[in-house]
């Protein structure tokens, strides 16, 4: 099934779409299930504030969605559970390959498609799809599977952090400062990220016509600083105006695995 020639679904760059809808039914159907049995992610956490120590980076938890893929608002439901999980950032990066059929996402962007793309390559995947969930820029999950997720979660959460990066805003400027236990083998990725906390959007074509949906963390700008090796520690001073809440993720390139985030509110 790929994109070309209009077969199932058509995408922008390399690789293959999965056309919404289909994904869960390819899989016979169990994922969706699995969530409708499950309890809120907020009862089913071991995270605590005590489990992390403190200054502890939260974990990135990136949602690959769109407004207008029906299998997407289970997704978009589980990741405002996520964002009442304190050690957290659960990220929602809307792309914009759905958008031909029926109803252009309000907050789409080919920079995430991108991304997206750009993960499954480094993965050796020829297929993107919503909804799709990477946590710590490693771990690949189909979005409506909450525990699978949550064991994801446990585990970047329970590996030792290489870096410790740290924000402070001084009126219109963000400050950046990391340190690193040792020089990385190559030089890692800063990125600084805007985004809503909560959104809600009236969608009234597509497949998902008629509804009003709440997402969270809806991310608006995606912008890389530059690269930090390590040997030094990091210091940098980026205009950040604006109320948004803002955060910083390092990032092995690839894009590969998250080594640390921090984030302002």
């Amino acid at each position: 099934m790929t994109a070309a020639g209009g077969q199932e679904g058509q995408g922008r760059g390399h690789g293959t779409v999965a056309r919404p809808g289909r994904v869960l039914a390819r899989l016979g159907g169990w994922i969706a299930g699995a969530f409708l049995a499950a309890q809120p992610l907020a009862a089913q956490s071991v995270l605590r504030p005590t489990d992390r120590p403190a200054g502890a980076s939260p974990v990135v938890v990136e949602l690959f969605t769109s407004q207008g893929c029906a299998t997407c608002p289970p997704a978009d439901e589980m990741l405002g559970d996520l964002a009442r999980i304190e050690g957290v950032l659960p990220l929602a990066l809307h792309v914009d390959y759905w958008d031909y059929i029926g109803w252009r996402d309000t907050f789409g962007s080919p920079i995430f498609t991108a991304r997206q793309q750009a993960y499954a390559l480094a993965a050796g995947e020829r297929m993107v799809y919503t909804p799709q969930i990477i946590v710590g820029g490693r771990d690949r999950v189909i979005g409506t599977d909450p525990l699978a997720v949550m064991a994801y979660v446990n585990a970047r959460a329970a590996r030792p952090e290489p870096v410790a990066v740290a924000l402070l805003r001084e009126g219109e400027s963000l400050v950046i400062e990391g340190h690193a236990v040792l020089p990385f083998a190559r030089p890692v990725v800063v990125q600084m990220v805007r985004f809503l906390p909560e959104v809600r959007v009236e969608i009234t074509s597509g497949e998902n016509a008629g509804l009003s949906q709440d997402y969270v963390n809806v991310v608006t700008d995606w912008r890389l600083l530059g690269e930090w090796d390590g040997r030094a520690p990091l210091s940098l001073r980026v205009e950040a105006a604006g109320a948004e809440p803002v955060a910083v993720i390092l990032q092995e390139p690839g894009p590969g695995a998250i080594l640390a985030s921090a984030v302002l509110r």
